[in-house]
């Protein structure tokens, strides 16, 4: 049982509410363009993680039929103090094992290319909690090898791993305050706003993902002060709104700065120091301006309206072929879904490019209209066993094309866009 997937619904009816109510109350928590590009950073990880996710699972796996100290049979529905304990345990020690992986990919560069993604939006609302990595994969699976030594079944830690980011959702929203005791056992919407915060007394504080008593034990836990407001996001921004570059621009100067230093030492520990360091060498000779979160402005870009309804539209159809395509994973596959993610990702490239208001962006769409879709569209039934294009598929796809195409060239054009200052 896929408890994330069985959220989803859950999750999009509560943004909507969030939306709804930001909209009423014009406290201003959404902005579109940044909430889009949270969205498709999800929807990336989602679709990127078809081919991905196995991966941990061998590992884990690997590791508790070999290795493990206890045997600890399952049942599902064992409802005894020894089956409630063992779900009670695990998920204790998952939010455990999560706090230290949280913390160290705050504290380790090369972890920090992967979390990064997470922190880049500078609103706060509930699309930033779908704003997840594309390359978690990587090294977060580590953390958690010792709950499979110790030998607790793969079907629990899969479960409360599940629980414990669905727990994480809700706290991404500033429209709940404080909440009184609450605040000091649990991670609520205060104590994960101080999370998400660069003013220097938040910086690396409130790790945790369901307790924040991991926090206050190891001394990294703040208070959120009406004195000092939180500023939301990262002390170099993205300043980008495409999801695929927030998923690269990390890892992009970290590679700078390994093929720009000298000593073959340091091309190393760039990737593993703590997040910040950098070889004195590169240090010297090319150095970053010091961030200032009290002169912070927001990246804003200000498109056309009429752009933004083109924008929203092809999100909407972005996202029904999200539920499209995780439907067919489901039923044959992550072979099945390869073609239909690569049109997928081409839609959300594109959509990045035209929230940010580039000048190209409309050529780049244009082609993706007349070219990319009809091509790759005709090779979906050579990947996905028993599929057949018919005609009425074929007409709704055309109707689909002709009337973006016909829409996108009737758009204003966009040459140089301003930054609205917040």
């Amino acid at each position: 049982m896929d408890l994330i997937a069985i959220a989803v619904p859950f999750f999009l009816l509560a943004l909507i509410i969030e939306l709804i109510l930001d909209w009423r109350k014009g406290s201003h928590f959404y902005r579109s363009n940044d909430a889009i590009n949270s969205l498709s950073a999800g929807i990336l990880s989602t679709t990127i993680g078809y081919f991905t996710k196995f991966l941990p699972l061998i590992a884990w796996g690997f590791v508790l039929r070999n290795f493990s100290i206890v045997d600890m049979p399952l049942a599902w529905f064992d409802l005894s103090p020894r089956g409630l304990l063992l779900w009670v345990v695990a998920a204790v020690a998952w939010d455990f094992c999560y706090y230290w992986f949280h913390r160290f990919s705050h504290e380790i560069s090369v972890l920090w290319a992967a979390h990064a993604v997470h922190h880049q939006s500078e609103d706060y609302n509930l699309s930033t909690a779908l704003r997840q990595t594309s390359t978690g994969f990587l090294f977060g699976w580590i953390f958690y090898l010792p709950l499979f030594v110790i030998g607790f079944p793969l079907e629990v830690l899969i479960t409360v791993n599940a629980a414990n980011l669905i727990y994480q959702f809700w706290v991404h929203t500033q429209l709940i305050r404080r909440l009184g005791p609450l605040d000091k056992i649990l991670v609520t919407p205060s104590n994960h706003r101080v999370h998400h915060a660069q003013n220097e007394r938040y910086i690396d504080k409130n790790y945790g993902g369901i307790f924040i008593l991991w926090d206050r034990f190891f001394g990294t836990f703040e208070d959120e002060s009406d004195k000092d407001p939180v500023v939301f996001g990262v002390r170099k921004p993205l300043a980008n709104l495409n999801p695929f570059w927030a998923n690269l621009q990390v890892y992009d100067y970290l590679l700078f700065d390994a093929r720009k230093t000298q000593r073959w030492l340091d091309k190393l520990a760039v990737w593993f120091r703590r997040t910040g360091w950098r070889p004195p060498d590169v240090e010297a000779r090319y150095p970053k301006k010091p961030a200032d979160p009290g002169q912070f402005q927001k990246y804003d870009p200000q498109t056309p309206r009429a752009l933004k309804h083109y924008v929203m539209a092809q999100f909407v159809v972005s996202t029904i072929g999200t539920l499209i395509i995780a439907e067919l994973y489901l039923r044959q596959g992550a072979a099945a879904v390869l073609l239909p993610c690569i049109l997928l990702w081409l839609q959300l490239y594109t959509i990045g490019l035209l929230n940010d208001g580039r000048a190209y962006a409309r050529r780049i769409e244009l082609l993706r209209l007349l070219v990319g879709v009809p091509l790759l569209f005709m090779l979906l039934p050579m990947g996905i066993a028993g599929f057949e294009i018919s005609a009425a598929t074929w007409m709704i796809v055309a109707i689909y094309l002709v009337v973006s195409a016909l829409w996108l060239l009737r758009l204003p054009a966009v040459d140089n866009v301003e930054l609205k200052a917040y």
